[in-house]
């Protein structure tokens, strides 16, 4: 079988800007592609990506040459296979428990939402980016794994810095240097949340991953937490935003929600279908092996583009448009295999059941800015980076 095709024309500013066309052609004329600016064979159909991230033992999370290694100055959970990988994730895994989940973080989410939700002017326009999905995500983020100390500002801040170099594909030593000066922050954080008596014993994640009977090194907790920091604001805070975005965009699909004939959980499986917010993952073959029509060579890393599975003709019809109402659609956005993402629960919940149905309930004829446009962006994480609307 030949190689893969390549594409040396398309480049990371256009992928940040507009991936979705590209991944349509690709999907139709080369749905398994090497993408020069990336240096990486990207797999745009579900049924490539799902096999990928499900066969862990052929496609090793370990890709050598990723950005995030040096973003995060640490071989993450995320780049680890097999017991490496589980020792990792189980350590922190009970802080996303059931039982937690319902008896300790809701209650508390409710009681942020309230408050960030209660705080925003009637009658007026405003970014809900700003004023309510960054910072609202952030302090929930915040009691999850231990660091309610940290203003919502700096944990904004370090999540998006952390992003940024993590999906560095092209190496810019200034997004490099911003998560070295992140790092010496988040780090300074972690260690006032160790050292301090009163956290023996709590359920969030720092507290947790020291209680085990085996406690985890101080890197690896410093790890695990920096990348629950890194995916853990950005994921309900850009599922919220796309999720009022479409519904202020249709606003008969919005009143088929508050009237009560689609759930909620719709609207939120939904927008992270059409927009995911973490687009892709990595994948390196360990051995010679095929996909589709094409021969991958071991040591030749994939992407597998989940975005654009989400999209794939073959699984969801108009996957380009957002409708609450369509049967219950397949998806990727939160990854599938070992790597399934640990806080699903979590950002379901919060934002599902508690942010968006008080944030309609308090305006519910709030409508977008015709003045202003809401401008989406990001190629390994997207969502909308602005969302004025006015508050009625």
């Amino acid at each position: 079988m030949p190689l893969p095709p390549v594409d040396d024309q398309i480049s990371i500013g256009d992928l940040t800007t507009n991936p979705y066309s590209f991944y349509r052609k690709a999907r139709a004329e080369h749905p398994v592609v090497t993408v020069s600016a990336v240096g990486r064979t990207m797999l745009t159909k579900a049924a490539d990506t799902k096999f990928v991230k499900d066969n862990w033992e052929l496609f090793s999370s370990d890709d050598p040459n990723t950005p995030m290694r040096r973003a995060f100055q640490a071989h993450t959970l995320m780049r680890k296979d097999g017991a490496a990988h589980q020792r990792d994730r189980t350590a922190m895994a009970s802080s996303f428990s059931p039982r937690n989940l319902r008896e300790v973080w809701m209650p508390i989410y409710e009681e942020v939402a309230d408050d960030y939700i209660g705080r925003l002017p009637r009658g007026e326009t405003v970014d809900l980016f700003s004023a309510l999905a960054a910072p609202l995500s952030a302090r929930c983020l915040s009691h999850l794994i231990g660091l309610d100390h940290v203003a919502d500002a700096d944990l904004c801040r370090w999540s998006q810095t952390l992003i940024d170099g993590a999906g560095n594909f092209g190496q810019q030593q200034a997004l490099f240097d911003a998560t070295d000066s992140a790092n010496d922050e988040i780090n300074a954080a972690i260690d006032v949340t160790m050292t301090a008596p009163e956290q023996a014993g709590k359920p969030h994640a720092i507290a947790v991953m020291l209680g085990q009977e085996a406690p985890l090194e101080i890197e690896a907790i410093r790890s695990n937490i920096k990348i629950v920091i890194g995916g853990g604001i950005n994921e309900p805070r850009d599922a919220m935003l796309t999720a009022i975005f479409g519904l202020l965009s249709n606003p008969d699909q919005k009143q088929v929600v508050l009237d009560g004939t689609t759930p909620w959980l719709n609207v939120f499986e939904e927008s992270i279908r059409w927009v995911a917010p973490i687009q892709l993952s990595s994948r390196r073959a360990v051995e010679d092996t095929q996909i589709g029509d094409h021969d991958i060579r071991a040591g030749d890393v994939l992407m597998t583009i989940q975005a654009s599975a989400n999209h794939d003709e073959e699984v969801i019809e108009n996957g380009h448009l957002f409708d609450v109402r369509r049967a219950r659609a397949p998806h990727q956005a939160f990854g599938n295999g070992p790597h399934f993402c640990l806080g699903t629960h979590v950002a379901r919940k919060m934002v599902a059941d508690i942010i968006l149905p008080r944030l309609f309930d308090r305006f519910p004829d709030m409508s977008l800015d015709p003045n202003q446009r809401v401008a989406f962006r990001g190629f390994g994480f997207r969502g909308p980076i602005n969302l004025p609307v006015r508050l009625n």
